[in-house]
């Protein structure tokens, strides 16, 4: 008898230390009061008229009260959910929160039973009947059509790709024309290619035109001397004196005599002398209207010939020192020119780039545009290949834009044996984004089989959604994050599993500093007796493509059933 009393003993001490660790890990279903009501503003409606179908809880002020959420109400479809009228009275509130029903199909309906948590506690509505009657159409008097066939409509497309092409097209047409006109090579022109040649050669060229002109054959000696004495004049403003094209006759002979005497030119003085003579029949042909006879002309025409010998033989060579300047003075031109094309590329180049972004942010916004071109991780994450998979047993499944990976979690020493959890996540608290999928199980421990020898009944505790809620909170808290709101309400699956959701906002530290990030926080929470089901999720606050992001993962959890409970569905 004393044998047995220890084993007792012993395992109510065992079963007291498990019972600790889930406190400590969920908590248990505490003792809660409070009173449900619910009815209808009427029971009789037509198709498509709405009932205020109403719910009143009194409750304590410290219970937490979390009304139905969602198309909980089929085969009546939820319109409207108002917001929740809170009176106080004494130590306790009376909370009213409506809902606006319809129905589109007539027939008898039942409002299905309505499940409120007060506290750790859950409540039921009663069950309502609803009648849902046609409208009643006079024939006499509103004439009846056939119904008209089916129209197919052909989903609009994305005129995006005729965008791209267009935009593509111009940048296509502007480069061409920077090339055509800037960069190409273009072939030289006969005055080009005579611009090019060295003043020397430059001159007997001119002196060969002028020879197969018709001036002379036409007494046009004006002309004849015009283009003869501009020729000497331009060889000796390239070689000799750079002003030799703007001085009147006297001042340039004046200015051969002055080189010549300073030892720049070795011309003769009978050089000048021809010169001179020739310039001054030229001006007085020019001026005076003067009538030499052609052939003297002609004669005035080799003189210039040989004179422009006897210049290039008088002029010095030129030393390296000015060859070398004169190869730089050549570069640095072909550098500013080469400069100038640059400049003029870039400046089109900029002006249709952002003549191109505002046209696309314009279109779509310049937030888009410029997270398109830039690059931003959430909208990477968004408009990336999703996967949907299954976590954990039983399986949580859930579409997320990357594969989750298994994660270790702690436990203490003392609940390894009783506590079982499974997790898998992308990302961590301090990352901003992050997923997390877990999966808890809660079993009773046994001290070698001793308990069931006794024949003792024990069952493994219940696991609160609300104490579990609070224990996630106090997780992320141990984790660095500051300032966490809190806001709970019921949430339903697609496949109708209901949960708790536990949402709101937090501050998270910047790896490694002091400094606080907003951010925004989802936990979703469902139980069935000893097993806790868990998906949470954290983004960076102000982020519109996480938040749509965020929708799309927490929109797509499912608990997925055994073949038992799928059985019974049937």
């Amino acid at each position: 008898m004393k044998n047995s009393l220890g084993i007792i003993k012993l395992n109510l001490k065992k079963q007291l230390q498990v019972l600790g660790v889930l406190f400590l890990v969920f908590g248990f279903t505490k003792v809660s009061y409070g009173q449900v009501s619910s009815t209808v503003d009427s029971t009789k409606i037509k198709i498509g008229e709405q009932i205020t179908y109403k719910i009143a809880v009194e409750a304590d002020s410290t219970d937490l009260v979390v009304f139905p959420e969602g198309q909980t109400f089929s085969p009546l479809e939820v319109i409207q959910s108002y917001e929740i009228d809170t009176t106080k009275q004494g130590a306790k509130f009376n909370l009213i929160k409506k809902y606006g029903l319809t129905q589109f199909d007539s027939g008898n309906y039942i409002i299905p039973k309505q499940k409120i948590l007060i506290g750790d506690k859950t409540f039921f509505t009663d069950s309502l009947r609803v009648e849902v009657n046609t409208v009643v159409v006079d024939t006499t008097k509103q004439g009846l059509y056939d119904i008209k066939p089916f129209m197919e409509v052909k989903e609009p497309s994305s005129d995006w790709w005729k965008i791209l092409l267009a935009v593509l097209g111009i940048f296509a047409l502007v480069g061409g024309l920077l090339y055509w006109f800037l960069w190409r090579k273009k072939p030289l022109t006969e005055e080009e290619k005579i611009a090019l040649l060295p003043p020397y050669d430059r001159a007997k060229m001119a002196l060969k035109n002028l020879d197969e002109s018709d001036y002379l054959q036409k007494a046009e000696l004006k002309e004849y001397y015009s283009e003869l004495t501009f020729i000497i004049r331009r060889y000796l403003d390239e070689k000799v004196y750079d002003r030799a094209l703007e001085s009147t006759t006297d001042e340039l002979i004046e200015r051969l005599y002055l080189l010549r005497e300073g030892n720049q030119i070795s011309i003769s003085k009978e050089d000048i002398q021809n010169l001179e003579s020739i310039l001054k029949r030229a001006d007085l042909v020019k001026f005076a209207k003067s009538a030499p006879d052609v052939a003297l002309a002609e004669m005035d025409r080799n003189t210039i010939d040989l004179e422009i010998d006897h210049v290039k033989e008088s002029l010095p060579e030129p030393t390296e020192e000015e060859k070398l300047l004169d190869q730089q003075y050549k570069e640095e031109q072909e550098r500013k020119k080469k400069r100038k094309k640059v400049i003029i590329t870039v400046v089109v180049a900029f002006f249709l780039i952002m003549a191109t972004f505002i046209g696309f942010g314009i279109k779509y916004g310049f937030a888009y545009v410029k997270d398109t071109v830039i690059g931003h991780e959430s909208k990477e994450l968004l408009e990336g290949e999703w996967v949907r998979s299954d976590y954990g047993v039983p399986p949580i499944s859930i579409s997320t834009p990357r594969v989750l990976k298994r994660v270790e979690v702690p436990l203490p020493e003392e609940a390894q044996a009783s506590v079982k959890v499974t997790a898998f996540s992308y990302g961590t608290l301090l990352d901003m984004f992050s997923v997390t999928v877990s999966t808890t199980v809660v079993q009773q421990p046994t001290q070698g089989g001793q308990a069931q020898a006794q024949g003792t009944d024990q069952k493994a505790p219940k696991i609160d959604l609300a104490q579990a809620s609070e224990m996630a909170i106090a997780g992320m808290e141990q984790k660095g994050a500051k300032d966490i709101l809190v806001k709970r309400e019921q949430f339903i699956t697609p496949n109708a599993a209901e949960g708790l959701k536990t949402y709101g906002s937090l501050n998270i530290p910047l790896l490694n500093t002091e400094t606080l990030v907003p951010a925004k926080y989802t936990i979703l929470q469902f139980t069935a007796e000893n097993v806790l089901q868990q998906v949470m999720v954290t983004w960076p606050d102000n982020d519109v493509y996480a938040d749509e992001m965020i929708d799309r993962i927490i929109n797509s959890v499912e608990l997925v059933k055994n073949e038992q409970e799928a059985e019974q569905e049937k």
